[in-house]
């Protein structure tokens, strides 16, 4: 069966890295791409990359236009998915990659985004250890999908095995990350002007207001055993976040250095065997062999997280580096591999492990 495809967004750069994994996935068809200002122009001319799709033409973002397709992606900004998602009840498969659907708590979306509240869909990051299996499952015959944050996926897979097997006190961790500027999206903004972004490491949302933080509390919430029936609005109590990104001058790419204290009794070999029993046999998550730490440019282009573990008995804490292309694995990557979990696909159809170098 070949299933048909409508992308909103199709002009920005989430949508973008879609459409360039969708055109080499077997079985569905690219049938309609969407835009807002950019409504009326050839798709290629703002993915001059995308040569397989040069015949596409972006149309209205309007429900009549992404109605009737088997599945509908939308790579929104925040706060613009939701006016769809009624419109398109009857659509059988709808991926979201903006955060309008990620978050349970209404709390958190009033002081973090504000604006209308949104029901949550299931979280599409497969890999994710949650209340002792794997989000995976969730996401088994999903018709509802909320991809997720780049940095808050990326945070949550690098710590959430420690969580599940408490070895880690989840009170105190900190969190720093060297992001890509891509990740803000394609609007202009004059502080990811190349004169403003090359040769300088700026921080941003410093002092607990970026947006991802309860997007990694609820994901490290859903890791703890036993937590599944508490409410929204209390599960990830306990959880606390020191969180600071860093835009670096590179296209693409997250480099996060995750660390939290180590849980009163844990050993070593504790530690190192809830990570690596956590990622056994996964595809897209690999934890490198002890005293090896992954580089962003080991992960361009890939659908692949990679990750470091150290323990650092000094301050006693676990350190955990985590690299990942926050287009692919972050974003784009992250709702496709959620779609073919969906629809009975194989997981990791259309997805490379392999990145681009130099």
């Amino acid at each position: 069966m070949t299933y048909s495809v409508a992308v909103s967004g199709a002009s920005g750069y989430a949508g973008g890295e879609i459409l360039r994994l969708l055109a080499a996935h077997p079985d569905v068809e690219i049938r309609t791409v969407t835009a807002h200002s950019n409504a009326g122009q050839p798709l290629i001319q703002h993915q001059p990359h995308l040569r397989s799709l040069a015949h596409l033409t972006l149309q209205p973002s309007t429900p009549d236009v992404l109605a009737g397709h088997d599945i509908v992606f939308l790579a929104l900004p925040h706060g613009q998915s939701g006016q769809y998602t009624a419109a398109l009840a009857d659509t059988p498969l709808v991926i979201d990659a903006g955060a309008d659907h990620r978050l349970e708590s209404i709390a958190d979306w009033d002081r973090f985004y504000g604006g209308d509240f949104h029901d949550p869909w299931v979280y599409g990051v497969p890999e994710l250890p949650v209340d002792g299996g794997k989000q995976r499952e969730r996401l088994r015959s999903a018709s509802r999908i909320a991809a997720p944050g780049c940095n808050a996926s990326t945070v949550a897979l690098s710590l959430a095995p420690g969580v599940a097997a408490g070895v880690i006190d989840p009170s105190d961790i900190v969190t720093v990350l060297a992001v890509g500027p891509s990740g803000a999206g394609k609007s202009l903004k004059t502080n990811l002007l190349a004169s403003e972004v090359l040769g300088s490491a700026n921080p941003y949302a410093v002092g607990g207001t970026h947006r991802h933080i309860p997007e990694i509390r609820q994901a490290l919430a859903a890791a703890r055993p036993s937590t599944s029936s508490a409410p929204a609005e209390t599960a990830d109590e306990g959880i606390r976040i020191s969180f600071t990104p860093v835009l670096v001058p590179m296209a693409r790419g997250i480099l996060a250095t995750s660390t939290a204290p180590i849980a009163a009794g844990a050993t070593d070999a504790q530690i190192r065997d809830a990570w690596e029993a956590a990622y056994a046999g996964e595809t897209f998550v690999q934890l490198l062999p002890a005293g090896e730490f992954p580089r962003t440019a080991d992960v361009v282009g890939a659908n692949t997280a990679l990750l470091g573990l150290a323990i650092d008995r000094a301050a006693n804490r676990v350190v955990v580096v985590a690299a990942v292309d926050n287009l692919v694995k972050g974003t784009a990557g992250a709702a496709i591999q959620s779609m073919n979990l969906a629809l009975g696909l194989a997981e990791g159809t259309a997805l490379s492990v392999n990145g681009v170098a130099p």
